[in-house]
Parts: C-alpha cells; structure tokens; sequence
C-alpha cells in the first residue's frame, strides 16, 4: 500500500479553504479533485521518511516545484496565491494535522469543537462561531484523530472508543468514535496560551481585582493549600498555573495529572501523568496510584491537576501529613458544592471514616476555596473566596473573604469584601504581611 493511502485527503475550494465536495461550487469541486490527484502524487514522489524531519519551510521548498510540475503536466494554470495555498495544504497534511493547521495558528482560539466532518466549531473570547474548515469525509477526521493520540502512545478504535490525549503545544484533547459517537467521530480540543497567564494579567482581564491578587500571592507563599473550583472551561486550570508563579523556588514540586495541561513556572518540577490500561487491558496507573507514589519522592508541594474520584482521600491525607501548601481542582459550581463534592468522594472511595471524621479532615487540609465561573458572555472571574473556618455540626463550616457582587459600586470591580481573614496572622509569620487596607 502506497503511503499515500494511508493518509486521508482533504479538499480546497477555489480560494484555498477546505471544504467538502457538497459545499463545493461547480468550479470548486474540479479544483477538489485536482488537489486529491496532486496530493498522492505529490507524496508518492516524496521521501516521507527523509521528510518528516524537515520543517514546514523546508518541506514547502520541496513541494513546490513538485506542484508546479504536475500542473503543467494537466495544462492547468492557477494563481500564485492559489498555488501556495494548494502547498501549503499539502505540507499541512503531511507534516501536521491537516485541516486543524490553521485553526491551531489562531491564538484567538481557545476551543475548536468538531461534531462532524462538515461541522466544525470554534470559540473566540468565550463565543462560539462556525468555522468554513472542512474535513474530507469520516475517515479524514479519524485519520487526525489517530495521528494525535498516536504519538503519546494512546489509542482509540472500537474496542477503546474513547481516549483524552494533548497536542505538543499543551492544548487538550478529546475524542469520541462510534459505537458511542453516533454520528460518526468527534474532535474536541481546549487550547491553552503559549504561557501561563499572571495574576496581574487575570487583573487587567477583570478575572478578580488588585485586593484579592494580593491575597492570594500571600496565601501561596504562606504555603497554604488551596482548593480552585468551577465548571468546565471557567478557567481553574488557568489559575492554578498563575498561583504556581509564586511559589518558591527552593520548593520540589510534583504534579499529577491525567492528562499533562500545567505549565509551572518554576526550574525543580517534577510531572506526573496518568496512563490508561493498554489492549490487554493491563498497564493502567490512576491518579490515585501517582498521589501515592508522589509521597516518595520528597516533595514539598503536591499540585493534582483535578480530583475527580478516590485520590481525593490520598491527596487530603497528603494535605495534612507535611505537605502544606498544595493545590488542586475539583468540578463544582460554588463553594459550597465543592465541599459537598468532596465529602461525596471522600465516601466513595473505600474509606470505613465517619462523615464528621471526613470533615474533620478536608477542614484541616484546605486553607483556602476559589470558586471561578464563565459568564454568558465569555468572561470568566472569581466568584467568591472564602477560607475554611472548621467543621460545626458535622458540617464543613467556611468564611467568604471575597464575594463578586454586581451590584457593589464600579470602584471595587464588582467585588464585595468582608474585611476579615483568620489567616492573617499565618501570612505575618511566614513573611508576606497583608495590609488591612487589602480587606477593604
């Protein structure tokens, strides 16, 4: 088999965007077979080998003259616009991900959801657009699908129609094939910034104000653990990595996560990632195996990208056992339910422990709660930060610090403070002070 029939080919229209022969003008569709025809033999006449080692400028050097070539060989004539956009497809398919080149140089867009081959989606500033990109057809989108999860030692296919993987750049990526996605294959991939975002550009972005950036600068380097909590895509991963900022450097640090997103910003790092279980169905090392691990290999802090089952046991007993200071996510949509979600998991996972025992527990291991949500609109922000007080009838007891208010005058950005905070002290004897005039 030609390695060309090994890759699936997409389709251009008349101005070089990809789409798919049904959207395609009458014009546009006889351009579409030409570029398939181009396209295998462009690679047949290619050492793939030889070529995957070069880089996209190089590999279009390559192919150009290859191009020019074979449309004279047709009689046929295309702009010099129309031809570089036809080379560059083809180097895009060759060397990366074909059709989601383009939308993956777009530093605009945070997600880009495919439901079908003809269906892609994308966000900008939290708001969903149509894209006119276009894959070929089922099996064009599966062949992507196959060439991101592959290099990472991942699989999918009927057996395993699921699988979570990441791009080099970080962004993270899910798909589903049926059996399960009835339709056919779905794509959906979460970028993430080039680097982590700081607290002062969270500020500038109205994400929380000045006050509550310095709060939690203190609570970070006071080594107090800190629970973030929201929905999807409200930005707790974003936080986290703007928190890890000021963290000291004299500190080893682990991270443990499904699937790698953090980007730490200190040198002494050390980065853990889950594994599912292989075609045999053995091999597989949970989050909950990494947690245990991480506490032989002397870290100061433990940061767990997301609690989502058992580890939670492992990661609070780690909280109140010397590693003061660590950090995690849960999915919850208040302050209040990510208490609730964690006891619930805390009850799930095997542990013979009453629930006021339970509480006694997460009380004592989590400082300091963030609650962040994603408007209507797109904008994300702290919705409340509260600090864990104690447990009182059983019940996990917590006292907001800060709580966003849309109806507190635009002086204080939305955010209403209570003015008080038990950790002040703790702050003052680890050396970064807050300034009553902060809690106003």
């Amino acid at each position: 088999m030609k390695i060309a029939d090994r890759l699936s080919r997409p389709t251009i229209d008349q101005e070089g965007t990809r789409h798919s022969a049904k959207a395609s003008s009458r014009g546009g569709a006889l351009l579409d077979q030409l570029f398939e025809d181009i396209y295998t033999e462009v690679v047949d006449s290619l050492d793939l080998r030889r070529a995957n080692h070069l880089d996209a400028e190089e590999l279009r050097q390559q192919v150009d003259p290859l191009v020019r070539e074979l449309l004279a060989s047709r009689n046929v004539t295309l702009s010099s616009r129309r031809r570089q956009r036809l080379v560059g497809a083809i180097v895009d398919e060759i060397l990366g991900l074909g059709p989601l080149e383009a939308l993956l140089a777009d530093p605009s867009i945070s997600d880009i959801l495919i439901n079908a081959p003809d269906q892609v989606y994308i966000e900008r500033g939290g708001v969903l657009e149509e894209s006119k990109i276009r894959f070929r057809d089922d099996a064009h989108l599966l062949n992507t699908i196959n060439r991101i999860v592959a290099p990472i030692g991942r699989r999918i296919d009927e057996s395993s129609p699921m699988v979570d993987a990441r791009l080099p750049d970080g962004s993270r990526v899910n798909a589903v094939i049926p059996p399960l996605a009835i339709d056919g294959p779905v794509l959906s991939i979460r970028r993430f910034r080039s680097g982590p975002m700081s607290l002062r550009e969270l500020v500038d972005a109205g994400a929380l104000n000045a006050s509550m950036a310095h709060y939690l600068r203190s609570a970070v380097r006071a080594k107090c653990s800190i629970l973030v909590c929201g929905g999807t895509g409200a930005g707790k991963t974003t936080l986290l990595n703007a928190l890890s900022r000021y963290i000291s450097s004299r500190e080893r640090v682990v991270t443990i996560e499904d699937s790698a997103e953090l980007q730490l910003q200190q040198k002494h790092v050390v980065r853990l990632e889950a594994r599912p279980p292989n075609i045999e169905g053995r091999g597989e090392v949970t989050i909950r195996d990494l947690v245990r691990n991480s506490l032989r290999m002397r870290p100061d802090r433990i940061i767990v990208g997301e609690v989502r089952a058992s580890e939670v046991l492992d990661m609070v007993q780690a909280m109140n056992t010397g590693h003061e200071g660590s950090m995690t996510t849960v999915h919850a949509n208040s302050v209040g339910d990510a208490f609730t979600r964690l006891m619930s998991m805390l009850s799930m996972a095997g542990t013979q422990l009453s629930e006021p025992m339970m509480a006694q527990m997460v009380g004592r291991a989590i400082d300091v709660v963030v609650s962040v949500v994603r408007d209507m609109d797109g904008r994300r922000r702290i919705s409340e930060l509260a600090e864990v007080t104690g447990v009182q009838h059983r019940d996990l007891s917590f006292d907001p610090v800060f709580v966003y208010d849309p109806q507190v005058e635009r002086s204080s950005s939305g955010w209403r403070c209570s003015g008080r905070s038990t950790l002040l002290r703790r702050f003052e004897l680890a050396g970064y002070p807050l300034d009553q005039r902060w809690l106003r």
